[in-house]
């Protein structure tokens, strides 16, 4: 995202940037087998290829405070006393033993923010890839695949919140090049290159310096998750910027569980002759996620973005500032179903926000509803 600075969706992701989530039919073809004179002699049978289908729909209506659409600085809920869409997605994931290959895309305004470099229908494409494992333990992946940093995702199905956080909205969205994947115990690795951050295709005349994307992962147990994620590279606009990125998840009982998601990104801005000296943004968010009951929950995200020194939020301001927004967010679900009430508050630093007066403010709210169907 250099709109966005380097460091949340998946292959789809379920959560940091590394996470995903499947609902899938299986198509099985079974291959016939090989006539032989002995058993010995029989190759054991392959497994057989199966194609799965997976997607969503979602819609939402939301409602400032203030009565004003530009109050919100994060992305894909651009909107005021309106009922508007959000996606519809559907992927096709075809897996034999140690071939993958994944066509996930998307439609609608939250695929087409997205997918912001791309224009005409390579901006329906959310993932295209093809992996190979010619062991358990690798995986060679290539194509354009959602990021690995950060806790949140794009799929609205995947996440607790539908609003989105500061750390996504500025953090990557998608890499395209190549990576491996690989897996020791406990641990994970993965390691690539990739084009400029969210760059499907990098036009003529533009820079196109490669990124190097990297994650480190340690699953201490079911209920304990680490992941170390990194990004940086040569931008388009030929600044110079990395981004790293922590993502905690914790279960501690049946019914309640945490997540923590922290970034900094580094940019060193292009002068006409060298790269500047490096100015950053940061921010942390925690989530805390209660399921009373297997059709109810509750999640609120508290959330701490810093741009002093005016990348982002407070690029039009003289001075940065930071913003500290909460959001809660419930979960009513069933089957596949998800109903999303929420309300969202946020304080700045400074008068970024504008109130019904036409004046500024420091302090924003919303509600919103949304409907999520995924299959």
């Amino acid at each position: 995202m250099l709109r966005k600075t380097f460091v949340a969706g998946a292959a789809l992701l379920s959560f940091t940037c590394a996470n995903s989530q499947d609902s899938s039919m299986a198509l099985a073809r079974v291959p016939k087998p090989i006539e032989s004179k002995t058993v010995a002699e029989t190759p054991e049978p392959a497994k057989p290829a199966f194609l799965t289908i997976s997607g969503s729909v979602d819609t939402y209506y939301k409602y400032d405070f203030a009565k004003k659409k530009a109050n919100n600085f994060t992305s894909f809920t651009n909107s005021h006393n309106n009922f508007s869409l959000g996606m519809a997605s559907v992927k096709f994931e075809h897996k034999t033993d140690k071939l993958d290959a994944v066509a996930d895309l998307g439609f609608g305004p939250r695929a087409k923010e997205f997918s912001y470099t791309d224009d005409g229908i390579t901006a329906a494409i959310k993932q295209l890839y093809v992996s190979y494992s010619p062991a358990s333990w690798v995986k060679f992946t290539a194509g354009t695949w959602a990021t690995h940093v950060g806790y949140e995702l794009l799929d609205p199905q995947l996440n607790r919140n539908y609003s989105m956080s500061y750390l996504f909205t500025n953090g990557p969205f998608s890499h395209t090049g190549v990576k491996a994947d690989l897996t020791a115990g406990k641990h994970g690795f993965m390691v690539g290159i990739s084009n400029p951050t969210d760059y499907r295709y990098v036009p003529d005349g533009v820079i196109n310096k490669k990124f190097f994307i990297a994650q480190y992962s340690f699953a201490a147990s079911d209920n304990f998750k680490l992941y170390l994620n990194y990004v940086g590279g040569k931008a388009p606009d030929t600044s110079m910027g990395s981004q790293f990125d922590a993502v905690i998840t914790a279960k501690l009982s049946p019914k309640f569980n945490i997540g923590l998601n922290g970034t900094v990104s580094s940019v060193k801005k292009w002068t006409g002759s060298k790269n500047a000296d490096g100015e950053k943004w940061w921010g942390a968010a925690a989530y805390l996620n209660l399921d009373p009951v297997s059709w109810f929950g509750l999640t609120l995200r508290s959330e701490y973005f810093n741009d002093d020194h005016r990348l982002k939020v407070f690029s039009s301001t003289t001075k940065g500032g930071n913003i500290f927004a909460n959001t809660l967010s419930a979960n009513f679900k069933t089957g596949n179903f998800i109903f999303i009430p929420e309300l969202r508050v946020e304080h700045a630093s400074q008068n970024i926000f504008t109130g019904s007066d036409g004046k500024g403010k420091s302090s924003s709210a919303n509600i919103l509803f949304a409907a999520v169907y995924y299959f």
